[in-house]
């Protein structure tokens, strides 16, 4: 802020016989404002384009890589420098139950639906081994939204069974990316379970929380209908017409719930990674009775506050956070409201510990 911008405004108020008990506000709102705008502009964050993220060195030999099963991430990435990092996929074709009774057989990455959780950060160089297990009926690759080149690798991971292919990329980009197979017909294999998350965290990481859990939804399109026992299949045409028997949060209707709700205390602060597998269904996702605090929209770097629901497009993500302030049971759904409560898009996270009356109480 020029602050030899006053004085000429002092002086165009004084040649008009303004009194001094006008003058003085006015120049005191002004010296605030160039305060605050001196203030606003030294805390920013510093922000850095991909071509700056291009040029980050990777030091070191290349290290395996944590990846982890929902609903479960690793460990963050914190202030760590940019390094080489070895990530290991591998398809799998294996039959599990979309229910209770009802089986299916899922495509899949490293045997689970969702596919490991992969967290980067910015400026890291990643090896990607991704193999197609010998027992694979068809081929497979992977199409990671993070990566800037042909297919998102997708073109050079094309896998028959038994085979494996490496690529290398420099992630450039923060943010939350879905990645999925690609391989024709793609919706078939989506609609198998074949998607998973990678994060890239900015240079110094994401501010720290003390719970983070991960979440994908998808549908599924089978040869009966929900409910029916016994092993079911693929069907093309439910696909096409976008009518799923099941929608689902990773992989089963009971995934998030029973002995797997999620666990929180009242104090925490709760970060969830949240994506859409599809392949066609857009989320209306939202936790009955939690407000988010912060929601980074569609996953990139920049944040709203104080949301209900969001929305999550196919082939999208987003992450949001909220604290845990009253103990109880919270469901967390789609939106779209047959899904969760017909077709299976539901969860629960149980929040233990302290009463809190000053936020909410009941007579019950």
């Amino acid at each position: 802020m020029k602050f030899k911008l006053i004085k000429p405004i002092f002086n165009f108020l004084n040649n008009f016989s303004m009194r001094k008990w006008i003058i003085a506000p006015v120049l005191a709102s002004l010296v605030m404002f160039g305060v605050s705008a001196c203030k606003q502009n030294e805390s920013a964050p510093a922000t850095m384009s991909s071509a700056e993220a291009e040029k980050i060195v990777a030091e070191g030999n290349y290290e395996e890589a944590e990846v982890t099963a929902p609903p479960l991430v690793p460990a963050p990435i914190g202030d760590r420098k940019a390094k080489k990092v070895i990530i290991r996929l591998e398809t799998i074709e294996k039959v599990g139950e979309l229910e209770d009774g009802t089986q299916y057989t899922f495509w899949t990455f490293n045997g689970t639906v969702p596919g490991s959780f992969i967290r980067v950060r910015v400026g890291d160089e990643v090896e990607l081994h991704l193999k197609n297990n010998e027992n694979s009926t068809v081929s497979h690759n992977i199409d990671l939204h993070a990566v800037n080149g042909p297919g998102g690798a997708a073109e050079g991971t094309l896998v028959a069974p038994g085979k494996e292919a490496v690529v290398n990329f420099k992630v450039t980009n923060p943010g939350l990316y879905v990645y999925h197979c690609a391989t024709a017909p793609v919706p078939e294999h989506i609609a198998n379970g074949m998607y998973g998350l990678i994060l890239v965290e900015p240079a110094g990481g994401l501010p720290k929380v003390d719970k983070e859990f991960y979440i994908m939804q998808g549908d599924f399109y089978t040869s009966g209908k929900k409910g029916d026992k016994g092993l079911l299949s693929f069907n093309l045409d439910k696909s096409i017409a976008e009518n799923p028997d099941y929608v689902v949060f990773n992989g089963n209707a009971t995934s998030l719930l029973g002995k797997n709700v999620l666990q929180a205390k009242t104090g925490e602060t709760v970060r969830i990674y949240f994506g859409v597998g599809g392949p066609n269904l857009t989320s209306s996702f939202h936790v009955i009775g939690e407000i988010f605090d912060k929601v980074y929209i569609e996953a990139g770097t920049k944040v709203n506050e104080h949301v209900q629901t969001t929305m999550v497009p196919a082939g999208g993500a987003v992450i949001v956070e909220f604290k845990a302030t009253v103990p109880g049971d919270y469901v967390i759904v789609d939106h779209s409201l047959s899904r969760a409560f017909n077709k299976g898009a539901i969860g629960k996270i149980k929040v233990t510990g302290d009463e809190n009356p000053t936020v909410y109480k009941s007579k019950k």
